[in-house]
């Protein structure tokens, strides 16, 4: 059964009638911010009468934990007589402390500042969702660590096995373990820069391009590599469609190394152009080395080898990435 104090001013009837009936636990205060009224909702919650909640009664249920930074909001709402919202644990009729999410608003009667009203439900389902969510989450990005970092030291080693084997090899055939072992550490870029991303499970776009392409140009020799980013939008992408991204992107600037002396700069332009909302995300790659005569001994594989990494992320592109036929890439949507 709800109570409330000798004045009945403090709780009219038209308020009475619709909390009486009401399923959230809903409560009353005066300017002192001292209860009032309490429902019947709430006394089943708490488990206790109405009266043992009134004044400063309830605050008993408050979770330790929680009374000092509820204390301050109640405190701030007051000083400010605006509304407010708070979640805090309460301790249910089982001993249970539940989330509990409130909402509070000033009340007046005429122009005199009368107190607050509010309304509370319980949210401890969703409390135990979140933090699962959060906990599945830090369990991933450890897993992803684990295997970035297992990756990075197995691609080390076969730039290192690579790097060996070339020494070792007839002078005609070390070309082929030296476009080799520089694909192989654009690779291991791709990952490093995917795997240092923000958020790895939605991957931002020119983020992504840009740090990738600061580290491309340290790939060989500072200075000889230049990859410019120029961005008229971004995006959200899936870290299968930016791992394809940044394979490209390696294999444009390797073939550059490939095909040009050591000292010839190997330039390669990045666009994302600007598009209406709904248009798919395109991305131009212009290189200035693709045309250039490989090695003896080694093949141009980079058409084959941007089709195959295109195909896995279902990219659509067209072009030779020359300056006159650019490399045209149309994301997923």
């Amino acid at each position: 059964m709800a109570a409330e104090t000798s004045s009945p001013d403090r709780a009219d009837a038209a308020f009475r009638s619709f909390a009486e009936g009401a399923g959230l636990m809903i409560w009353r205060a005066d300017p002192e911010a001292r209860f009032i009224y309490v429902n019947p909702a709430w006394t089943e919650f708490r488990g206790r009468d109405a009266a043992q909640e009134l004044g400063h009664g309830w605050k008993e249920g408050l979770h330790p934990a929680d009374r000092d930074d509820h204390e301050a909001a109640l405190a701030a709402a007051y000083a400010g007589r605006r509304p407010h919202t708070a979640e805090y644990r309460l301790r249910r009729h089982d001993g249970a402390f539940r989330w509990i999410h409130g909402h509070a608003y000033p009340v007046h009667d005429g122009g005199t500042f009368s107190g607050f009203a509010g309304s509370c439900f319980d949210i401890t389902e969703r409390k135990e969702a979140e933090e699962q969510a959060a906990r599945a989450l830090t369990e991933q990005e450890a897993l992803l660590a684990e295997v970035y970092h297992r990756v990075r030291n197995n691609l080390q080693v076969t730039v290192s096995l690579i790097g060996l084997y070339g020494r070792a090899a007839a002078a005609a055939c070390r070309p082929a373990f030296d476009a080799l072992g520089q694909r192989v550490r654009a690779i291991a870029l791709v990952q490093q820069h995917l795997h240092e991303a923000p958020q790895i499970a939605s991957v931002d776009l020119v983020d992504y391009l840009t740090r990738l392409a600061e580290g491309l140009g340290q790939l060989r020799r500072a200075g000889r590599i230049t990859v410019s980013v120029e961005a008229g939008r971004t995006a959200l992408l899936q870290p299968r469609t930016v791992n394809a991204l940044g394979m490209i992107l390696a294999e444009i600037v390797a073939e550059c190394l490939d095909g040009t002396g050591e000292t010839v700069a190997c330039v390669t332009r990045v666009a994302v152009p600007a598009g209406a909302p709904g248009e798919p995300v395109r991305v131009r790659i212009v290189s200035g080395g693709v045309t250039g005569e490989m090695p003896a001994g080694v093949p141009r594989l980079g058409p084959r080898l941007i089709a195959a990494y295109a195909g896995q992320a279902e990219i659509a592109v067209s072009g030779t990435g020359m300056p006159d036929s650019p490399l045209e890439l149309t994301l997923p949507a």
